[in-house]
């Protein structure tokens, strides 16, 4: 008799490891939303395709969404993370939202001022038209902030149009604006269209880009996904960083770019990326000064009210404790 009972015991707990959504091995699912798919957000493919989600036991589903849908949907339990870490700052700042920035993928920002062939520099655009993402924009104030070290009141001597991703580069090819502020995945291709690059904002602000901000819920409730989550990043970071291929193939895929095209993105910006996925506190107080600025709050954010680079940190440790190579 006491052999048939445990037989039936092991019989039904079997039959419950079966069962579909039961598995001992589940993952844990993570929702990602991303503002765009530029080259800063690439360790997200890389550490799916890769395995090192799957490794920390996580099934990472990736989302394009814009900025401001993508914060609400974090804000909103709906996703997990989102790579606009910059609109983050600006919702802690302005309203004391529940959100930590945790990781910077880069501490050069991003954006270029390209202009039509008969511009040669920043100061003849006085009296011009410039597209940028937003008008209150993060990008932009910074290049407000640039402009008299050009000789140029941006508030009295420049025009500011704001257009969504993928219109910024058209309005510049046909006039419609002087000049455009422009993100890594454009940039080229403006280039190639014969425009000008005539200012890199990464050299002249000391600030952060591509950085992945979450809800305070979620690291309080999940410290080991969210520990995980890092592990899987940083060994996609180290994997970008050390192999030129790899990081091709993935830009190809999940950007659509060719060949030539993911090598110039990949020659021009590779010297960006963080080693570990943090920034010093003299960016992040930087960032949150900007932000500040941009809302004219007076009030100053400390730095642990916005950013926690502690998972980071510790699994950036481990890894190299490890000798962890990709």
């Amino acid at each position: 008799m006491k052999k048939i009972i445990l037989s039936t015991i092991s019989s039904l707990l079997i039959g419950v490891l079966l069962l579909p959504g039961k598995s001992a091995f589940a993952l844990d699912k993570i929702n990602v939303t991303l503002p765009s798919k530029s080259f800063q957000f690439i360790i997200f493919p890389l550490a799916k395709e890769r395995g090192y989600m799957k490794e920390e036991g996580i099934d990472l589903n990736i989302v394009v969404m814009a900025s401001t849908p993508g914060l609400q949907a974090v804000l909103a339990g709906e996703m997990d993370f989102t790579g606009s870490g910059s609109s983050a700052l600006v919702a802690v700042t302005q309203g004391n939202a529940p959100l930590k920035t945790v990781l910077a993928v880069n501490d050069q920002v991003l954006q270029w001022l390209m202009v039509r062939p008969q511009y040669g520099s920043f100061k003849e655009l006085k009296n011009k038209k410039i597209a940028v993402t937003g008008i209150a924009a993060v990008a932009t104030f910074m290049l407000k902030k640039v402009a008299p070290k050009y000789g140029l009141d941006a508030n009295k001597d420049l025009t500011f149009l704001a257009l969504p991703p993928g219109q910024r580069l058209a309005a510049l090819q046909t006039g419609v604006v002087d000049a455009g502020l422009l993100s890594s995945e454009e940039r080229f291709a403006a280039l190639d269209q014969g425009m000008k690059e005539i200012l890199y904002l990464g050299k002249e602000v000391k600030n952060s880009w591509g950085t992945v901000a979450t809800n305070d819920q979620f690291i309080k409730a999940k410290p080991k996904l969210m520990h995980g989550f890092m592990r899987a990043l940083l060994k996609a970071l180290r994997l970008v960083k050390q192999n030129r291929g790899a990081a091709m193939d993935t830009m190809m895929k999940f950007y659509e770019l060719d060949r030539e095209l993911a090598a110039r993105n990949y020659d021009g910006m590779i010297g960006t990326f963080t080693s570990n996925g943090v920034v010093e506190e003299e960016t992040q107080r930087n960032d949150l000064d900007i932000v500040r600025e941009v809302l004219n709050v007076t009030k100053e954010v400390p730095i642990e009210r916005a950013y926690d680079f502690s998972f980071a940190k510790k699994a950036d440790s481990e890894l190299t404790k490890a000798g962890w190579k990709p």
